[in-house]
């Protein structure tokens, strides 16, 4: 952003676009994101609870595109979650853009209560549990394929792998992949896990497993054998308990929960998945009703 020669000093080191603060690069000694100022009254978050207006800092690892696209965004919480997470994820400016379109904000904080929701808007995607890893709904545009019932898991698998690095962005920090179709052997019968990742936060690997249709109680139980194999016999001494993670076109809630009981809800989940991008209108919606 280039400094206007003809303005007065104390219009140099900062400027208002409405509610948002812009501090120029000269006025930094290192690039920074910005603290909240300190005279602006409370802004509300949800219902009566009250959150401090964020504001934006000019970072060198931003560029003005960036920035046009953060301007847009009406909730100040949502703002300063987006504009940590671009400069901690070296977001593009078009990631960026996918991220606020996904309501990456909305989706992770859905099933959080108001306190976490203003650490995320404080401090961006937090992994402090393994619930905490995982998105519903996992957006996957990025594929470009058609919902279509020809579609097939062996295409899908092969799809995600061939866009691995977008597929990496959405599944979120933290995710590093590790192998596809990995065998496992049982008194002679051969069982194939999907995909498998390590999480490098949660110190535990996840192994994926990919459903085209509705999620029923047997996948869950084949997803829970990988789990319990993985325990047994791949986990190291230093690793957390392995985690495991269906991603299906459709789910039912309940099934789910009877199914895996009190003791496997932390873990294994179940997402679904979109291949489309929806309206921000129907990813709201579907938001609210879970």
């Amino acid at each position: 952003m280039q400094r206007n020669a003809d303005a007065p000093d104390s219009d140099r080191s900062s400027a208002l676009f409405g509610r948002v603060r812009v501090i120029y690069p000269d006025a930094l000694q290192t690039p920074q994101i910005s603290q909240p100022l300190a005279d602006q009254s409370p802004i509300p978050l949800i219902g009566k609870e009250k959150a401090v207006p964020a504001a934006i800092g000019i970072s060198t690892e931003l560029s003005w595109r960036h920035y046009q696209a953060l301007i847009r965004i009406e909730s100040p919480e949502a703002r300063s979650f987006y504009e940590i997470e671009a400069v901690k994820s070296a977001w593009s400016a078009r990631e960026l853009e996918r991220q606020v379109a996904s309501l990456l904000f909305e989706r992770l904080a859905r099933s959080s209560d108001k306190q976490r929701v203003m650490k995320l808007a404080a401090e961006g995607q937090l992994v402090e549990k393994p619930s905490d890893a995982f998105k519903d709904p996992v957006v996957m545009e990025f594929l470009g394929l058609p919902e279509t019932p020809a579609l097939t898991e062996s295409s899908l698998e092969s799809a995600l792998l061939s866009n691995l690095q977008s597929f990496l962005l959405e599944l979120g920090s933290g995710f590093a992949f590790v192998a596809r179709q990995q065998r496992i052997t049982l008194d002679g019968d051969h069982f194939y896990i999907d995909l498998v990742f390590y999480h490098s936060v949660l110190k535990c690997f996840v192994l994926l497993d990919l459903k085209v249709g509705k999620l029923t109680h047997g996948d869950l139980g084949q997803l829970q054998l990988y789990v319990n194999f993985y325990d047994l016999e791949r986990r190291a001494p230093d690793d957390n308990p392995t985690l495991g993670l269906i991603l299906c076109s459709d789910k039912n809630d309940a099934v789910v929960k009877y199914t895996l009981g009190p003791n496997q809800e932390e873990k294994i989940f179940a997402s679904r998945y979109k291949l489309h991008l929806p309206s921000e209108e129907n990813l709201r919606a579907q938001l609210q009703v879970r």
